[in-house]
């Protein structure tokens, strides 16, 4: 008999107590099915590929230009008087990259701007996988559409080496940004980095993945 109380006490206390927490996944909220691959991604593997290859005669499809990362930049000057500038920009950029970013701080003081060294001053993200490819889809099948007065791109921001940086002036082109929670318009750097080596097989690859380019 005393087993059978011991036994009831147990497994009433077993009832009363409280879960344990759920811990954050760091996975993103909409999960991914198997076997997703993006659209921009597919695109570059069953066309752009074979395009590229018989455009400069490339033989090893290991050699074959491709895009290797793409960099988010915004620099907030103001942040020096006013801190919660740069706390939105953190959380518009989250928006826009699907990934939290980090804070650039200032390598230098200059006492002209009230600026010390080491003050956060921008944030940036570095996009590459899936990520990646779905942001440059967006970038260009949706955002630079949307860009009043558009004539296409630059083709002169390439570095010699293949990479190309974009200046984006208002980020509310991007329709993740809620506009009615923006004090004002953000600007802000893209830079593509590719494997290209030269800027005529870079803008080659961008053009035919659907860059706009001004012609």
């Amino acid at each position: 008999m005393a087993k059978n109380k011991t036994e009831g006490k147990g497994s009433g206390k077993a009832s009363k107590a409280k879960p344990a927490p759920k811990r954050e996944s760091s996975a993103p909220s909409r999960p991914t099915p198997e076997g997703y691959v993006p659209r921009l991604k597919q695109r570059y593997r069953d066309e752009v590929v074979a395009r590229l290859q018989k455009e400069f005669g490339i033989t090893n499809i290991m050699a074959v230009p491709r895009i290797e990362k793409v960099s988010l930049n915004m620099g907030m000057g103001e942040a020096v008087q006013n801190v919660k500038i740069l706390d939105d920009a953190v959380e518009e950029l989250t928006a826009l990259a699907g990934q939290r970013p980090v804070l650039t701080r200032a390598q230098k003081s200059i006492a002209a701007f009230k600026l010390r060294e080491g003050m956060p001053i921008g944030t940036r993200v570095t996009l590459r996988g899936d990520r990646m490819w779905e942001f440059l889809d967006r970038l260009l099948s949706i955002a630079l559409p949307r860009v009043r007065d558009f004539r296409g791109v630059s083709t002169k921001s390439f570095d010699g080496r293949g990479n190309y940086t974009l200046g984006i002036r208002d980020h509310l082109i991007f329709p993740e940004i809620d506009y009615n929670k923006v004090e004002r318009p953000k600007g802000m750097n893209i830079t593509i980095v590719t494997t290209a080596g030269n800027d005529e097989r870079a803008q080659y690859l961008l053009r035919e993945l659907g860059m706009p380019f001004q012609r």
